[in-house]
């Protein structure tokens, strides 16, 4: 069988120093999408031909939300650090001390991950 690890530093610590770079606007979150490692049980890599991209990435940073006609806030629904399911396409490209990560809409995640 195969082995799918993710790559990456989703820890706090690294996640407040890309905090301090940028934040989101209105209902826009930032992720960090979660890389493939695949090895078989003997360790050896695979190709990326063989492996398919994850659709799945780690919430860096939200926004306060959208503003509604009356006025108030409709929040954002993800927090920093889940972990969340993106569309196949879309999604804006920053690339923040050549790491890159993704700007979404929050309404254009799929879905959140449980533990």
């Amino acid at each position: 069988g195969i082995n799918a690890e993710y790559m990456g530093d989703f820890s706090p610590i690294a996640m407040a120093a890309v905090v301090r770079r940028i934040k989101p606007l209105f209902d826009r979150v930032l992720v960090e999408k979660i890389v493939p490692e695949v090895k078989t049980k003997s360790g050896i890599l695979l190709p990326d031909a063989v492996t398919s991209p994850l659709n799945e990435a780690v919430v860096v940073s939200t926004g306060p939300g959208a503003p509604k006609q009356n006025g108030e806030l409709s929040k954002v629904v993800v927090n920093v650090g889940d972990r969340v399911l993106l569309p196949d396409f879309g999604g804006t490209k920053v690339t923040i001390d050549s790491k890159e990560y993704f700007m979404y809409r929050d309404s254009d995640l799929l879905g959140v991950f449980s533990n």
